[in-house]
């Protein structure tokens, strides 16, 4: 199969490229390589797939139109999964129009592509943070997802609409993935578990924010992407019992559905780090701080339809899953 992803340098987007060449497919991978965190570690994932001649490799923004659209023509490939996107909901706050450009325009971008080029299947990066003021757990997609506490769940949450409207007007199968705290070898910087080795190696205090009492549905990168490849494998169909006197939120009546992905065990940010001090060998350095502005208390993924549809079962317990990136994070910095 000829498969585009976008994203192809980024944490997912790597680990899902190689997976797809091991078993045969051409991947065209795109990636702008932008310096939103250190850009020598976007390559060093491409160059993880140097060896490999069914894989090519394009710098393209998504909001460059033109590109994009000569890529799709010069390849012709037969699905999309679309993960590049303006990532963090803390920098939401601090630069807002880097979403709009990168999460919407770059988004409708895809979507045009997809029409223009008649693609089979269109799987895309949604994100946990789209369920916002919603408290009740475990999150559903069968749940109201209207009130996000970002902006960066805000466009998440639009892409998931954008996609239904492609999906009803022009046919085109999407399905929307909705990610949940993926962590593991080769993550990034910014995020917690990458940011807390680095901090409690070098005898820094690292900051526990809503007092520790978080809980996240931490899930390993390697289950994350058995997950895709089976989504991407099986195009999205039309729902014919859907009704709008009682209307599914995760399904329509066009080719288009919704899925948590997550690994269905919530686990408290203090038992996260206290995983994390047992495979480093250090106690760390902590300083509890109130939550911050956008983030949610508690996430918590029912993965029932996955698990039904595609036999969907995450393996990584969280213990196995930290040991296997404090491996990885010695190895790669040289520690």
């Amino acid at each position: 199969m000829k498969i585009l992803i976008t994203g192809s340098a980024g944490f997912i987007g790597s680990a899902l490229s190689i997976s797809f060449l091991k078993r045969g497919d051409e991947i065209i991978g795109l990636d702008n390589l932008n310096d939103y965190y250190d850009v020598s570690l976007k390559k060093s994932r491409l160059f993880l797939k140097k060896d490999y001649s069914n894989y090519t490799h394009y710098k393209i923004d998504l909001t460059d139109k033109n590109k994009l659209e000569e890529l799709f023509k010069k390849h012709n490939p037969q699905r999309v999964v679309h993960l590049a996107a303006q990532a963090g909901v803390r920098y939401s706050l601090e630069n807002p129009l880097s979403y709009v450009n990168n999460n919407l325009v770059g988004f409708i971008n895809i979507l045009e592509a997809c029409r223009n080029n008649k693609i089979d299947h269109l799987v895309y990066a949604s994100s946990s943070s789209v369920y916002g003021a919603n408290t009740s757990l475990p999150y559903s997609v069968k749940q109201n997802v209207d009130h996000p506490l970002s902006l960066y769940a805000a466009t998440k949450k639009s892409n998931e609409l954008m996609a239904h409207s492609y999906s009803h007007l022009f046919n085109i199968p999407s399905t929307g993935l909705r990610f949940f705290t993926v962590y593991g070898p080769w993550d990034r910087p910014d995020m917690a578990l990458q940011k807390f080795t680095n901090q409690i190696i070098k005898g820094e205090t690292i900051k526990v924010y809503n007092n520790g009492n978080h809980q996240r549905d931490f899930t390993y990168i390697d289950d994350i992407v058995k997950g895709i490849i089976r989504v991407l494998d099986k195009p999205a169909s039309p729902n014919f019992k859907w009704s709008s006197q009682n209307p599914d939120p995760s399904s329509s009546k066009a080719p288009w559905k919704l899925y948590n992905i997550g690994n269905n065990k919530p686990v408290k940010l203090l038992d996260y780090i206290t995983s994390l001090e047992k495979a480093l060998g250090i106690e760390a350095k902590k300083e509890f701080l109130p939550i911050q502005p956008g983030d949610v208390p508690n996430t918590w993924a029912n993965v029932n339809e996955l698990v039904e549809n595609f036999d969907y079962q995450p393996k990584t317990s969280v213990e196995e899953g930290v040991n296997k990136f404090v491996s990885w994070f010695r190895d790669y910095y040289k520690i």
